[in-house]
């Protein structure tokens, strides 16, 4: 596997299935595998754009650092208005646990987030970018 692929794998999920699920697709949509393997390994909160604020709550309260971290989420099912609005508000709760939510881009009307720890961020933006795909925060 390139060594971006491995590293980018590496910063976003520990699951040991990720970063072979990727390496056996990169003759084909690596990128699409690693937002399958994300969500299988259960470190995926898929949403689309036309969800709230309490959709957002339950999907993050499931992620494994999200769950270790203990972060009280209830506020972000009380936000109305866009999505966006609700991810901004989630993020600044899991910035106090040094996490960070971070957009993988897909469709238009998706919404695939990850949590990452906030060291991991500003690598990944930069792996994703040279792999030809985005990566980014909301706030």
């Amino acid at each position: 596997m390139g060594a971006d692929w491995a590293r980018l794998c590496e910063l976003l999920d520990d699951d040991p299935e990720l970063g072979p699920g990727v390496e056996r697709s990169l003759d084909a949509d690596p990128w699409i595998a690693l937002i399958d393997g994300l969500d299988d390994a259960g470190a995926l909160a898929y949403l689309e754009s036309t969800d709230s604020g309490v959709e957002l709550a339950d999907a993050l309260a499931q992620l494994p650092r999200v769950f270790r971290a203990g972060a009280e989420l209830d506020s972000v099912g009380d936000v109305d208005g866009e999505l966006a609005t609700a991810i901004a508000v989630a993020d600044g709760i899991l910035s106090r646990h040094d996490l960070r939510i971070v957009r993988l881009e897909e469709d238009e009307d998706a919404c695939p987030l990850v949590v990452v720890p906030h060291s991991h961020v500003a690598e990944i933006v930069a792996l994703a970018a040279r792999c030809g795909h985005g990566a980014h925060l909301f706030s």
